[in-house]
């Protein structure tokens, strides 16, 4: 479903990184207890990750085996979708492995050129992206998908067609839409440039 995306982020494994993104989709789409909410997921690059960020709560998913934190486990989807309405973000192994929850990312200082209007949660996306071998998927309040990697943006996933219209694509230069069902992505034109490092 997500193949243009897949193609603009070729490091990870696509059996990873696409359930990942639609677990982020899902959360854009459903909120949860009817209200918006927005959250980031880091993906690969764990280690640096967790050395640019700190816990923000006592860690909610410390101490669970990792099959029970994995992604193919069907009980951590409801489980992350609770805590994705908590402040913070989700650090993911490349294996699929949810390594940890509600971090603050402790990034400052980063060289971004990040389009006007995006929030401090997609400049942190952006900018672990850049320091880190992570590529960031963040999930905005506005029901907007995006995936930052090496702190460029480099996708944007409307999950429901209705919202086009009201939506302003962030991406700058040339882009490709793709309708997937009720989704709309969004991805660099080959040979397009993403908006990202100045």
């Amino acid at each position: 479903m997500f193949e243009s995306i897949l193609c603009q982020v070729t490091e990870y494994d696509p059996e990873i990184f696409e359930p990942l993104i639609e677990l982020a989709v899902e959360i854009a789409r459903e909120g949860r207890e009817g209200r918006r909410i927005g959250t980031v997921f880091t993906f690969g690059g764990h280690e640096e990750v967790l050395a640019h960020s700190r816990l923000l709560i006592l860690d909610p998913l410390a101490g669970h085996s990792d099959a029970a934190k994995h992604l193919s486990d069907p009980n951590l989807r409801g489980t992350i979708k609770e805590l994705a309405q908590l402040d913070g973000a989700f650090v993911v192994s490349s294996a699929g492995v949810f390594v940890s929850a509600c971090r603050y990312l402790e990034v400052a200082g980063a060289a971004l050129s990040v389009p006007l209007g995006l929030g401090s949660r997609h400049l942190a996306g952006a900018a672990i992206s850049t320091i880190t071998g992570a590529v960031a998927i963040v999930v905005s309040e506005s029901s907007t998908v995006r995936v930052f990697c090496h702190g460029r943006l480099t996708a944007e996933i409307i999950p429901e067609l209705w919202l086009l219209s009201r939506y302003e694509i962030q991406l700058q230069g040339p882009v490709t839409k793709e309708n997937v069902g009720d989704l709309a992505i969004f991805t660099p034109r080959r040979g397009g440039r993403a908006s990202g490092i100045g």
